[in-house]
């Protein structure tokens, strides 16, 4: 598979050749949903608590008289039927939402991806991408000039500049290797990667 290389004003200027079985791959769409639900559900964490109608805060005294009233029979008003009673089948801190996902399957799903990404031309290659000093301007200033607006940076090592200016532009992340995950892939309109970065997530995903 042949990499788009561009310069700084985001012109195509040559072709990396790179490993069919990451970038070359048959777009599974059923597996990279799986991916990337179980990714979002294996982040989720259980910060919902509801009460049941033994923990709520009601009196436990009989609303009314069992019989002769013409209404419905009644215990407390603590129960899940009242208004303000307990729920049924409370959310508990304590409830585990992840997804069991084989590793094998977590890097075919990764390497579908990337496959698409180049297949749609929205995965590029430059030699290196550093700026001068940690300053969002320039950061902007350069993706613009490249044409890109909506992009995930991976690069080979995270540089110190590049974090500190992306963090004010919302469509714009900046991330190494080690971190790129199936959601950004996707989420992200272009991704734009360093020659190093081809490498080393070749060598993680073979």
């Amino acid at each position: 598979m042949e990499l788009n290389v561009i310069n700084e004003q985001g012109k195509p200027t040559a072709k990396l050749t790179a490993s069919d079985t990451a970038f070359g791959r048959e777009y599974n769409e059923a597996l990279v949903h799986q991916v990337v639900t179980a990714y979002m559900a294996n982040a989720r964490k259980a910060t919902r608590a509801q009460k049941d109608r033994g923990t709520v805060s009601h009196t436990t005294a009989k609303p009314w008289r069992q019989k002769g009233t013409g209404r419905a029979r009644a215990g407390m008003s603590s129960s899940p039927l009242w208004r303000g009673g307990g729920r049924i089948f409370p959310n508990t801190p304590d409830e585990n939402y992840s997804h069991k996902l084989n590793r094998k399957m977590y890097r075919a799903g990764m390497m579908s991806i990337l496959s698409q990404l180049a297949r749609e031309d929205r995965l590029a290659v430059v030699d290196s991408f550093t700026i001068e000093a940690p300053k969002t301007k320039l950061l902007a200033t350069k993706l613009k000039i490249m044409g890109m607006e909506s992009v995930l940076i991976i690069t080979d090592s995270l540089d110190e500049n590049l974090r500190l200016s992306s963090r004010n532009l919302p469509n714009v992340m900046i991330i190494d290797v080690n971190h790129a995950d199936p959601v950004n892939l996707i989420r992200h309109g272009k991704v734009l990667m360093t020659k190093g970065a081809v490498g080393k997530i070749e060598e993680l995903l073979a």
